[in-house]
């Protein structure tokens, strides 16, 4: 089967070229130990089936991350290569284009963004790009599909080898200014709103207000949309499903199936929440509670890397997060955390080494409240004034900067510079977000969901065959003696680990002190995070850095803990 591989810059459109090329039938996988991603369909070509491979972007083929190098070795396998330039930036695209020129390999050029050059007042001589390049050149507005069918002619076709040329970094420069010189042209116009949006939102004065603004209403709308599809969704479907459980449950009777199976029963009924069960709890919170926002923050998270504005808000915030070992995409995973702690850890692919990698997905475990978390502060200490919530939240983020630059510091391994690429603003179209949400949803339920249902179905053993009582047992002379909080508490804690909010509803008739509620919900937070959430962290970071994480998590968790206890509730 003959084999393309799509190549070209980070944001130069080319995942939309290839979600035109071969529609909805995708695979998501990881290259071959690395945690880089790549996609990879199949379309019919005059009765032809071809294999389409969407490499990572990459600036040049001196890779110098994973996602580079994993595009430099996808490289080695096409037949035929689609070099994806942005028409409106062609002097930096060039660089790639030439690199792959001097492979000799079959190749053929698109001109992307074939609208924005002209909106931007850019005119490129197409026939004169070929001469020069040696190779075919198709303009492409790839998101309204101009541009495609010519492209997809010349898939199948033979293309000529492009003229075995190479070059050193000093006569690529001096050939790209002499192509660009030749071919394109570049009009004066007037600044536009979209224009002035661009400035405002860039800039630190006003950008990091409206990036303010824009986090909180986006998970303002990821809260409100949620729990919609869950009251009007996710509770009709599992209420329907809930008589035929009902009925299986009594047709096992008691003992350790039934537990494992259907888990307690609350008041002699299955409650999907409470009960613990993999077929009643165990599949409530993957598919009735965490999918919901899930659905809701790829499609914002979509909406918002079409716009163009992801990059920006990496951009803003790019020196805070180089203190804690990463750089401006650490935003994206911290974003995604708050919605729920599963996308978020998994977002941390964005990051190019291991270490990133590794201090991003301990540092959302410990202190990114997922919506489940945030609910149990508000709900917890709501009642006792505003002063108690804020306390938690301003402990939580001194422990993401500190932790982070201790991390950062100690830990062997690089953390790299990214140069973000600004694309310009554009309007997102419905059926391509759409489209990416529907993709990462499927790649999100392939990865993360059979280990949110093993995390639960362990879980659930350990609860059944008494373990966790045991263990909160052997824990509550720390619980007590360090933290300063009833014997009682440590029983919600380890329930914690399976879910939240759930283990409030244990804490709230210890009838605590506020101060001991704010060290009680603290330590819960930074504690073990969901078993969806843990069993992920596997996934990632691997048997090793998994207990190295939970090491870091625990340390941190049982430190804070002990010392709010002495500020809040003395000796």
């Amino acid at each position: 089967m003959k084999k393309i591989v799509l190549m070209g810059n980070p944001n130069v459109g080319k995942s939309v070229v290839f979600s035109r090329l071969t529609g909805t039938h995708v695979i998501t996988s990881n290259f071959p130990g690395t945690t880089v991603d790549y996609s990879q369909g199949t379309t019919c070509l005059d009765k032809e089936r071809v294999f389409i491979i969407d490499a990572p972007g990459t600036y040049s083929l001196n890779p110098s991350n994973p996602a580079e190098e994993v595009s430099s070795r996808i490289l080695n396998e096409a037949d035929l290569v689609v070099n994806v330039v942005d028409a409106t930036n062609l002097e930096r695209n060039l660089i790639l284009t030439l690199d792959l020129i001097s492979r000799g390999i079959p190749l053929l050029v698109v001109l992307n963004l074939w609208d924005e050059a002209k909106h931007t007042g850019v005119e490129i001589d197409v026939r004169r790009l070929e001469e020069l390049l040696g190779v075919p050149v198709i303009p492409t507005v790839a998101v309204t599909g101009e541009g495609i069918a010519d492209l997809a002619s010349y898939l199948y076709k033979s293309v000529p080898l492009p003229p075995h040329e190479s070059w050193t970094e000093d006569e690529k420069w001096v050939r790209i200014g002499h192509i660009t010189s030749e071919v394109q042209t570049i009009t004066h116009r007037h600044h536009t709103l979209r224009d002035l949006i661009s400035d405002v939102t860039i800039k630190p004065v006003t950008g990091i207000p409206i990036a303010f603004f824009v986090i909180l209403v986006s998970l303002w709308a990821v809260i409100f949309a949620g729990e919609s599809i869950i009251t009007y969704v996710s509770d009709p479907i599992f209420a329907y499903y809930l008589p035929f459980i009902t009925q299986f449950s009594e047709w096992l009777g008691p003992g350790f199936v039934q537990q494992v199976l259907i888990g307690e029963l609350i008041d002699g009924q299955i409650d999907f929440e409470q009960s613990m069960g993999i077929l009643t709890t165990g599949l409530f919170v993957p598919f009735g509670i965490v999918l919901p926002y899930v659905i809701v923050f790829y499609i914002l998270a979509a909406l918002l890397e079409d716009s163009g504005y992801l990059p920006r808000l990496a951009t803003l915030t790019d020196t805070f997060f180089h203190r804690v070992g990463m750089h401006g995409y650490g935003i994206v995973p911290v974003f995604l955390g708050l919605g729920c702690n599963v996308p978020g850890i998994l977002a941390t692919r964005v990051l190019e080494t291991r270490k990133q990698r590794f201090i991003a997905a301990t540092l959302i475990a410990i202190s990114v409240p997922c919506m489940a978390k945030t609910a149990m502060i508000f709900g917890t200490l709501g009642q006792y004034g505003a002063l108690y919530i804020l306390m938690v939240i301003v402990v939580l983020a001194l422990v993401y900067v500190t932790i982070g630059a201790i991390l950062s510091r100690i830990l062997q391994g690089e953390c790299p510079e990214i140069f973000l690429e600004i694309p310009p603003y554009r309007k997102p179209r419905l059926n391509m977000v759409l489209k990416k949400t529907w993709m990462r949803l499927v790649a999100f339920i392939a990865e993360a969901v059979p280990y949110l249902f093993l995390g639960v179905l362990l879980v659930n053993i350990l609860y059944a065959t008494g373990f966790l009582s045991w263990f909160g047992d052997l824990l509550s002379p720390l619980i007590v003696g360090w933290l300063g909080l009833p014997k009682e508490a440590s029983a919600a804690l380890l329930t914690g680990f399976l879910r939240k909010d759930l283990a409030i509803g244990m804490l709230l008739p210890l009838n605590m002190t506020p101060g001991q509620l704010v060290v009680a919900v603290t330590t819960l937070t930074m504690y073990f995070p969901c078993a969806g959430a843990f069993a992920v962290l596997y996934r990632e970071l691997g048997f090793s850095g998994l207990v190295k994480s939970v090491f870091v998590m625990v340390c941190a968790a049982f430190f804070v803990g002990g010392m709010m206890r002495f500020i809040l509730i003395g000796m």
